[in-house]
């Protein structure tokens, strides 16, 4: 038996991870994988910013980069998945056709 284990490391400090945020700024999507101390910081200094926003929703603009990259399906989850079952997965960028498509059979 094989077990694959994922660990996110923070893109700042390499610390652990607790989460990937994804923002857009001028039409460019980013995702950076951050520890809890990290993510805060990021929505504290984007929060002046975001509260006098327009939020974006519905058919305009591109469409999520993670689950239009899957077929429409949650990149993260299929990451978990993929560990859960022993199958090695890139822990960032795209993930490869035949990971989704095993994802997708099995769901």
């Amino acid at each position: 038996m094989r077990k694959t284990i994922v660990v996110l490391e923070d893109d700042l400090d390499g610390s652990e991870a607790s989460e990937t945020v994804q923002f857009a700024v001028d039409g460019a999507e980013y995702e950076i994988d951050l520890n809890e101390a990290h993510a805060t910081e990021l929505r504290q200094a984007l929060s002046r910013y975001t509260n006098a926003a327009r939020k974006i929703s519905g058919g305009r603009g591109r469409p999520n980069s993670r689950k239009a990259s899957t077929g429409g399906n949650d990149s993260r989850a299929i990451r978990m998945w993929a560990a859960d079952n022993g199958i090695a997965v890139n822990t960032r960028g795209r993930i490869q056709a035949e990971v989704v498509e095993k994802y997708n059979a099995a769901h």
